[in-house]
């Protein structure tokens, strides 16, 4: 299991605008078999689960430990994960969320904690974030080796810079 692939998965969920099950198939890409199972209510839960998600980003970005815990605690409970060791290449055992039964809401918030969690608990909360860009609301989880992103793409980043420069030439005085 990547876990930053399941933590930056988090963020894209929580990014996306799931107004049908068109819209949620969008936001899996490269789960092509994942497709075919999405339903309506998979959109409903996974909008709930945005609205219930979004404050631990909030919390993280403003540094606060203690909540951005807490509410991963609280939301683990809500929802319970069920890991399990994948042998389907057994030179390379790792983790998945156990999946029989389970929607593809649930796959999808099952594999957003278990991957939010071990990112908080290895590289810390600090590295969930919200978009600094003004006019942007998005999430983004932040694996620079630097840990120095601010946008949560390169167009939001590039918004900000063009404005900033904008705003320096508007201050500057005439030659």
């Amino acid at each position: 299991m990547d876990f930053v692939r399941y933590a930056e998965g988090s963020a894209r969920l929580l990014n996306a605008e799931l107004s049908d099950p068109e819209a949620l198939v969008a936001v899996l890409l490269g789960r092509e078999w994942l497709h075919p199972q999405v339903t309506e209510r998979d959109v409903t839960t996974l909008r709930r689960f945005q609205r219930e998600l979004r404050p631990v980003f909030e919390a993280a970005d403003a540094g606060d430990v203690r909540t951005t815990v807490d509410l991963l605690n609280e939301a683990m409970v809500r929802h319970p994960i069920t890991p399990r060791i994948a042998d389907h290449d057994t030179s390379d055992l790792h983790l998945h969320v156990a999946t029989k039964a389970a929607s593809v809401a649930e796959l999808l918030v099952g594999e957003s904690l278990l991957g939010l969690a071990t990112l908080v608990c290895d590289l810390g909360p600090s590295r969930l974030g919200v978009c600094s860009e003004t006019h942007c609301t998005n999430v983004y989880v932040d694996t620079s080796p630097n840990h120095s992103r601010r946008y949560c793409s390169d167009r939001c980043s590039s918004r900000a810079n063009v404005a900033a420069y904008r705003a320096r030439q508007k201050a500057a005085p005439p030659l």
